[in-house]
Formats: structure tokens, C-alpha cells, sequence
């Protein structure tokens, strides 16, 4: 059947006007609604509509429609279009708002506010140690301040709660374990070393997420990859052989914590449960708090029964003691959600470099508010480790573009 044309005829009185040509094709959300009559005929055919129309300007306003400051002597309307049924037609807004045209102004403050609140916890949490070395029952505060975070978050509709099967419990509750040892054992090297020793030693944590996916997944590695991991190593090495700070139990809580949040990467692979990254994170908090508990009783809590706290409350007050644990806590669970909030917006590249930032600034922030010595060989080594992350990082998001991109032309 030939197009039929219908022109909408508007209350604006003006000298000339173009008609409005009905599409097929119905749009939403709509702002204004123009109702129309009913086409007679079920089965009519539209002629396509132009994506603008201009016509002279009006002195007068007219009420429900938005008017924007335009060109003297002509008006912008919005694209217009009406569904075949004949029902109504819908104009929609076409104008984007500032910060939907400057993206990179968003992702810039995620990643200001993602350092900013790990270089504020990381300060913090040491200072709590210097007053309160208990990290098994710090660990477990972390995450109740982070768990009640969420279900306040979840009582008012932000998020909107993801409703959780036992299949998807089963998925996540490795992911929580990891998550949990890995947190615990952090805290431990935090407890007994300098910060930024211990975020030296985490520094190797691209080798063993690399020899995992080799050795476990039976992934190929490129040579190029093992041969970035080189100076990681080395750096270390240096590192420790004159940190001031080193003790064996330092050390190798923090290498566990490599391991630990190594097979967090693996199973969080396996996990993909569908949700949405804010909702995953707080069923893994919830999870993996109720693993925390169990050592921190056994472990520190006789302990803190007999001195523990009394001994933290009289060097600080019960006030600074108790706002310290909250604030930390807070800090905590925020700095993790906007890193996960923060790289669902950026590409591999960008996040590799993030990543790699993120630790010089906390090691750097941390040296200079502890005001810790180091030797000359701890700084250089620490700097070729940094280094050697860099380049890791690099390589490998470059090798996970090319594989997207391999893909997506193979699908194609």
C-alpha cells in the first residue's frame, strides 16, 4: 500500500511549518505527548521522518513544552514520530546533559576518590595496629562495617538487592574464601611489617596469578610476560634483604595473601553469577565475614578479653577507639567498591596503569606519614619491582585487546 501522509497540525500559530511525517517506528521515554485521532486503516504505511525540523522562532511560550535559547529567527524541535496504531505521538529530548558529554570528568573522580580512600585506609589501619595489633579481629570489622554498609544500602533500594540461589551461593562461597584469607593475611603483614614492605611483597602478585594460570588453568603464557616478571622478582629480592622492617612473619603472611587472592581471580572467572559488580561484592563481604569470625575468636579472642581492648582504651579513649574501628571499616569497603565501580568503566590499559599507580601512591603517602627509613637498596628495589608490574601490566591488557579484537572479527 503507498505511504500516506498526515500532517499533525499544532496549536502554534505561525507563518510557516513543515509537516510532520508519521514513521512506524514509536520511541520512548517520551516528554510530550501530542494525541492524535485514530487512522481509520490498521495495515497503513508511514514515510520515513526527517531527524529535524526547523521553523521560524515564536515570540510566545506555549505550556508543557520545552523551550532551549536557539539561532534568532528559527526554533530546533525535537524528533517526532508516531506509532502505526495511530495512538499518540511521542517527542523525545535529544540534548545531553554536561556530564554525559564529558565522561572522562566521572571516571577521573572514581579514580581520585579509589586513591584517596586506600591511601586513608591504609594509613589508618596502620596507625590502629601501632595502638591495637590485633589483625584477625580488625579483618572481621572490616567487613561487619562493609556487610551493614550494604544491607543499609539494600533496605532503601541502592542497590536494588539481586535475589541469590543456592547454585549461585555455591559459585560465589570459593570466591568469599579467597577473598577472606587473602584480607586476613594482608592485615597480618600490615600488623607485623612497614606498609609499604608489605605492598612491596604484593607486588607479586601478577607472578603468581601468572604461573596459576600456566600451571593450574594450563593457559599458555607468552614468553614476553614471564620475562616482565623478571625485574618483579628481583626487585623484591632487594627490597627485602635490607628492609628495616622485616620479619619472617611479615613476609610470608603477605606471600599467602598472593596466593590467596591469586584463586580469588581463578574461581571469580568461574563465578560469573550474572549480577551486577555492587550486589557480588556484598554477598562475598557477607561470606566471607562469616569465615573471619570463627579464627578471630579462637585465635585473639581470649586475648581481647583480658587486655585487649581495656589496653586500647586506655591509650586512646573508648571515643577515638571505637570511631577508629568504624572509620576504617568504612574506608575499607568503600575504596574496594569504587575500584570495582571504577575499572567496569575503563579499558584493560587504563586499568593496568590505575593499578600500578594506586600502589606507588599508598607506598609513597605511607613512607612519608609513618615517616619509615628505608635503605638505599629497599628504595631502588622497590622502584624496579613497581617497574616490573608496569610493564606487565601493560603487555598483558595489549595481548587482551588483541584477543578481543581477534574475536570480535572472527564473529563478524
Amino acid at each position: 500500500m503507498a505511504s500516506m501522509i498526515t500532517p499533525v497540525r499544532s496549536p502554534i500559530r505561525t507563518n510557516q511549518i513543515s509537516s510532520l511525517y508519521l514513521s512506524s517506528t514509536r520511541i520512548s521515554p517520551s516528554n510530550v505527548a501530542l494525541k492524535t485521532r485514530t487512522l481509520s486503516s490498521p495495515s497503513l504505511a508511514f514515510s520515513p521522518l526527517p531527524e529535524k525540523l526547523r521553523v521560524p522562532a515564536l515570540s510566545t511560550g506555549v505550556s508543557g513544552w520545552s523551550q532551549h535559547p536557539r539561532r534568532r529567527g528559527s526554533v530546533e524541535f525535537p524528533v517526532v514520530k508516531a506509532a502505526s496504531d495511530g495512538a499518540e505521538i511521542e517527542i523525545t529530548e535529544g540534548s545531553k546533559g554536561f556530564l554525559e558529554r564529558f565522561p572522562f570528568l566521572i571516571t577521573g573522580f572514581f579514580f581520585f576518590m579509589w586513591y584517596f580512600l586506600n591511601v586513608i585506609f591504609n594509613i589508618l589501619n596502620k596507625k590502629v595496629y601501632n595502638y591495637f595489633p590485633y589483625p584477625y579481629f580488625v579483618s572481621v570489622i572490616h567487613l561487619l562495617v562493609g556487610v551493614v554498609y550494604c544491607l543499609v544500602s539494600w533496605s532503601v533500594g541502592l542497590p536494588k538487592r539481586a535475589p541469590i540461589d543456592k547454585e549461585q551461593l555455591a559459585l560465589l562461597t570459593p570466591v568469599a574464601f579467597c577473598h577472606a584469607l587473602g584480607h586476613v593475611m594482608s592485615n597480618v603483614s600490615f600488623a607485623a611489617v612497614a606498609v609499604s614492605f608489605t605492598h612491596t611483597i604484593k607486588a607479586l602478585e601478577p607472578f603468581f596469578n601468572a604461573s596459576a594460570s600456566q600451571f593450574v588453568l594450563g593457559h599458555h603464557i607468552p614468553l614476553s610476560l614471564w620475562l616482565s616478571l623478571a625485574p618483579v622478582v628481583i626487585g623484591v629480592s632487594m627490597a627485602s634483604l635490607t628492609e628495616l622492617s622485616f620479619n619472617w612473619l611479615g613476609f610470608g603472611s603477605a606471600m599467602i595473601s598472593n596466593i590467596a587472592f591469586t584463586y580469588r581471580s581463578i574461581y571469580s572467572k568461574k563465578a560469573m553469577t550474572g549480577m551486577d559488580s555492587t550486589n557480588v561484592y556484598a554477598y562475598i563481604s557477607i561470606i566471607a565475614l562469616l569465615v573471619c569470625i570463627p579464627p578471630a575468636l579462637i585465635i585473639e579472642g581470649p586475648k581481647l578479653m583480658q587486655y585487649g581492648f581495656r589496653d586500647a582504651i586506655a591509650k586512646v579513649g573508648i571515643y577515638k577507639f571505637l570511631s577508629d574501628l568504624f572509620w576504617i571499616g568504612m574506608f575499607y569497603h568503600l575504596y574496594n567498591q569504587l575500584a570495582t565501580n571504577t575499572l567496569e568503566r575503563v579499558a584493560p590499559l587504563t586499568h593496568a596503569v590505575g593499578n600500578v599507580l594506586k600502589r606507588v601512591f599508598v607506598i609513597g603517602f605511607s613512607i612519608v606519614v609513618f615517616g619509615n627509613r628505608i635503605s638505599t637498596q629497599t628504595g631502588i628495589g622497590t622502584a624496579i619491582a613497581i617497574a616490573g608490574v608496569a610493564i606487565y601490566s601493560l603487555i598483558k591488557a595489549d595481548l587482551e585487546e588483541q584477543k578481543k579484537k581477534a574475536a570480535a572479527i572472527s564473529t563478524s
